[in-house]
């Protein structure tokens, strides 16, 4: 996926698969993008004369996903209170279904106390990120406990 746009239809259908809708919200310009400081002042393109595309998709239900892709290539995806940070743009719809479809998980441990969501995607890629806040979690983080 060489766009957001691209991606975005991409996790649409992913969503749309396991039944679920989702709203997108677009942010293009540099003078709307959250990571574009080097477009100046009042500027709209970047120096090279594009347009920074951004885009924020979320789906509501269980778990709740959102999603925000960057036009430098990479997404930050939160899970419930788990936030994904700079995960490669193109395989935000491999992340979506390894979620939907059943694969993630947490591994708990006793010592050190910890507890980590783990999202395997296919081509022997994971994704791991600690769940702070152990007492708080949701009923879907609770669920996927093993």
């Amino acid at each position: 996926m060489d766009s957001t746009e691209s991606a975005v239809a991409a996790v649409l259908a992913v969503a749309e698969r396991y039944g679920r809708q989702a709203s997108v919200e677009h942010v293009i310009g540099a003078d709307q993008s959250g990571r574009r400081l080097a477009a100046g002042a009042f500027s709209v393109s970047d120096p090279d004369g594009s347009l920074p595309h951004e885009a924020f998709i979320e789906i509501p239900g269980r778990p709740t996903v959102q999603i925000h892709t960057f036009s430098e290539g990479d997404a930050n995806i939160t899970l419930d209170t788990v936030e994904f940070t700079g995960v490669p743009r193109e395989q935000a719809p491999a992340f979506l279904d390894a979620v939907f479809g059943g694969r993630a998980w947490i591994r708990t441990r006793l010592f050190p106390a910890s507890q980590v969501l783990i999202v395997p995607l296919p081509g022997d890629v994971t994704y791991k990120e600690p769940v702070l806040g152990t007492g708080n979690l949701t009923p879907w983080l609770n669920s996927i406990i093993r």
